[in-house]
This record gives C-alpha cells, structure tokens and sequence, in this order.
C-alpha cells in the first residue's frame, strides 16, 4: 500500500535534483570556470549549505522523535520555541558572517583576487542576508516530514530552483558587479517565496492544553545530532576551498565535478532509505530481523554505488559535456570536470557504506562514534591543507582516502553489531563487475552522447544484474518487498 506513495516521493525528490543540475547548468553557461563564477557559487550554495551543517540533521534528529510523543498543540508550541531560538541565531550568524566576509570570501575562495575578491565578499554579504530565512525554512521542511507532506518537501526547492535558473537567464553579461546585485535579489525572492510555500503546506495551529516543563531536549542531544549529520557536510566544502588555491575558476570547476558524484550518492541514499532503512529501526540490536535489514540495505547501497561508478568513472566527459557544456564553458575546463569527477566518484562506495552504518548507529545510540570519525577525518584534510594540497585532482584522492579512513573506523567500532551483517562475498560481484567496465571504458569514453548513453545504461544493468546475482536475499527483497514511504527528507 505504500508502493505509490513511495514512487511518487522519489519521482519529487528526482525532479528536485535535475532541476538542481539545471541551475548549475545555467550557471555554466552563464559564467564558465571563471572568478565571477566562483562568487556566484559561493553565494547561492553557502546558506542552505551551513544551515545544513549546523542545524538541518539536528532538527530532524531530535524533533522527529519528540514530535512523535506530543500531541498537536505540543508540536506547536516547540515549533515555536526552535523558530524563535533559529531566527535569534541567524541573525547573529548574519551579522558576523557580514562583518567578517573579507576574511570568510578568502578562506571559502582563495582563488580569488583584486576586484573578483570584492565581488566574493559581495555575494557573501547576500549569504548573509538570507540565512535566517534558510534557517527557518529548514524547521519547516523538518515539521512538514513529521507530517508526511513529501509533496510539500520536496516542491520547496523546486521554488528556489526556478526563480534562480530565471535569474541565471536574464543576469547581464557585461557587468560583474550587476550580475552579482540582480543575483543576490533573485536569492533573496526565492528564499522569501520558498517559506511562502511552506507556511501554505504547514498544518493548521492546533488547540488543547501544553504540557508544562520541558517540551525540548536538552542542549546535549542537540549538539551530538548536529556534530553527527554536518560534519560530514563539511568534508567537500573544505575540499572545494582547497581547489580553489589553484586560481580563479578552479572552485567552479570543481563544484561541477562534484555534481557528478553528488546525483547520484543522493539518489542512492534515497533509494536505500525507501527500501531497507525503516526496517532497520524497527529491530533489536543483534537480533536476525537485524542483520538481515542491514545486509540488504549494505547490498542496496553498495550494487547501486557500484552501478554509479561504472557510469560515470567510464563516461564523465560525455556527462560532463551534457550537463555543464554550454555557453561560456570551454573544452578545456569541461576536460578538468570530466577529470576530476572520474576520481571522486570512486567516494560512493565508502559514503553507501557510511549511510547504512549511520543508521544502524542511530537506532543503537552510538551516533557519538560517527562524531569522533568525521572529526579525525576533517583533521587528517586540515593537515593535509596545511601541507599544501593544491589542485582539483589531488584534492578528490585525498576525500577518497579520508572517506575509506572514516568508514573502516565506523565498521571497527561497530563489528560487534555487523560482524554476521556485512556481506562482503556478496559485495564482491558488483564490485568486480563495476572494475572490468571502468577499465573497459577506454574504448567507449569518447564516443558521442546518444551512443554513450546506451553504454552506459548497460554498464549499470550489468553491475546492479551481477549483486541480484550473487545474493538470493537480495532478489528476493527485490522481489517480494513492498516499497516503503521514505523516512528522511531531501532539501
């Protein structure tokens, strides 16, 4: 019975990332790898990007299960009190961020120098301005998944989208500091038209008594799901800082190369919280149901990682040519992206493995073990900053290794948990698979769109047919389970 519901969802969530990817094709086009085009990324990318650093994962960490033991009034009344706390702290973020863009625009954009650096602290400064309305719109998104209005969720940033990919379209060509100015107010209209949507999507105040007393966590939880679900996140935006020492337009082209990867590690993590993750939560620790839920769910995400980088690893420029290959994008740059996203696409499989580990994490509340391993990982890349890592390139290689580190110390910590869950026999065949096609793709990379395109999709039913193959537990989830609605939201 949840078949359609969860279809529909995941078709949202689908249109919501392509037309992600036509905003970041627009802004190609518009801008190429150049300066201009570093500031414009940072810009529209820095607010939802910090909001889910601190806050977005701790919402829905915390709130979900507290609003699952309130009654409806109840739910009102916290919602208010994280909405006042929120706004009080965006706007403190707001003030300090404005006050410190000139030194903020050179950590996030070393690239950048003369009058692109003033353009850099520009769009900072629109950043800013609209963080608390980010900040709110994520409270609203979080209470809307409470409510199953996947509809409501996922449409929010189709709003942003649209009326950024318009600006992208009318932005002037032959004024910098005009483009930036008309940019920054198509930023502050869609993030104003998207708490528009939500307010319309939120549910009516309900009436009834407020319990007194404590109607919030306390301060610790709030910390541990926040240190847990962002400083992951951090990981890539400190990555792109890096690449951006190698000169203007290196940060464009390597947000751009990272989109190949980010599409489809979400999609994935989707389709594996859609499918196996519901039944993860509702086991016992060390129980059968347990490691059976986490074998699929292990060979799930790690058959469609493997799919992802059979695609990709063996077709990058064509994707590359596709999606970012207009307008003020040379072949040159398109080369780097194509490149650069060949490498960090191999970050999927560790990153399949560590969506499944966090959640076995969280039903057991070892969520603090996630923390330490994020913070060892950023430590490792912070010292590899200070060595002097430069370059696009170098930079994906050295998220891949911290990655692989982060996961193999997860699955240690847990390997009382996983031992009988971590069906690496089965893993193999993907895999294996996924590694001859890549290695293959010299025959096949070049070719042209419609003929790579048909490759490709063979690559894929070749990698995700070998995991069928090699576990009957998996075709038979495939076959017999029912698809459940998802659990967690997308933004």
């Amino acid at each position: 019975m949840y078949l359609r519901a969860g279809v529909f969802s995941l078709g949202l969530l689908l249109v919501s990332r392509l037309l992600g990817l036509l905003r970041e094709s627009a802004q190609a086009a518009a801008f190429g790898a150049t300066g201009l085009g570093d500031a414009v990324i940072v810009m529209f990318t820095l607010p939802d990007l910090l909001v889910g650093i601190l806050f977005s994962g701790a919402l829905a960490y915390v709130l979900l299960p507290e609003w699952a033991r309130q009654t409806p009034a109840q739910q009102d009344a916290s919602q208010k009190k994280v909405a006042q706390a929120l706004i009080g702290i965006g706007l403190g973020l707001a003030v300090l961020i404005w006050l410190l863009r000139d030194v903020l625009s050179h950590a996030l954009a070393p690239g950048l120098r003369d009058d692109m650096a003033l353009l850099g602290r520009d769009s900072l400064g629109w950043s800013a301005a609209v963080l608390p309305l980010a900040m709110l719109a994520a409270l609203w998104v979080t209470r809307l998944q409470h409510e199953r209005d996947f509809i409501g969720m996922y449409s929010a940033n189709l709003v942003v989208n649209l009326l950024l990919v318009l600006a992208l379209f009318l932005v002037p060509q032959n004024s910098a500091n005009r483009a930036v100015f008309i940019l920054g107010c198509f930023l502050m209209a869609a993030m104003v038209a998207r708490l528009a949507w939500l307010a319309w999507r939120l549910p009516k105040a309900a009436s009834g008594p407020v319990a007194t007393g404590r109607v919030l966590p306390v301060a610790g939880i709030w910390i541990w799901a926040g240190l847990s679900s962002g400083l992951l996140l951090l990981l890539p935006l400190l990555g792109r800082s890096l690449a951006s020492r190698a000169g203007e337009g290196a940060l464009a082209d390597f947000n751009y190369a990272w989109k190949l990867v980010e599409l489809p590690l979400v999609l994935a993590i989707q389709l594996v919280a859609s499918l196996a993750f519901p039944a993860i939560t509702r086991t016992e620790t060390g129980s059968a149901e347990r490691d059976r839920a986490l074998q699929i769910a292990f060979l799930l995400a790690w058959a469609l990682a493997c799919a992802a980088i059979a695609v990709v690893g063996s077709f990058s420029l064509p994707l590359a040519q596709l999606l970012f290959g207009w307008g003020r994008m040379d072949s040159e740059h398109l080369e780097v992206i194509a490149r650069w996203g060949a490498i960090g696409i191999w970050s999927l499989l560790p990153q399949a493995l560590i969506a499944v580990l966090l959640t076995a994490m969280a039903a057991s509340d070892h969520m603090h073990r996630a923390v330490w391993a994020y913070a060892a990982g950023l430590a490792m890349l912070a010292g590899a900053a200070w060595a002097g890592l430069v370059g696009g390139a170098p930079v994906m290689g050295a998220l891949n290794a911290i990655l692989a580190g982060i996961t193999l110390a997860m699955l240690f910590t847990e390997r009382e948990q996983i031992h009988r869950a971590l069906p690496w026999r089965a893993m193999l065949a993907p895999l294996g698979a996924c590694l001859l096609l890549v290695g293959a793709s010299r025959w096949f990379g070049h070719w042209g769109l419609l003929p790579s395109a048909l490759v490709a999709g063979l690559f894929a039913v070749v990698v995700l047919g070998s995991a069928l193959l090699a576990s009957p537990l998996l075709r038979s989830f495939v076959v017999r389970q029912p698809l459940a609605v998802p659990q967690a939201g997308g933004q």
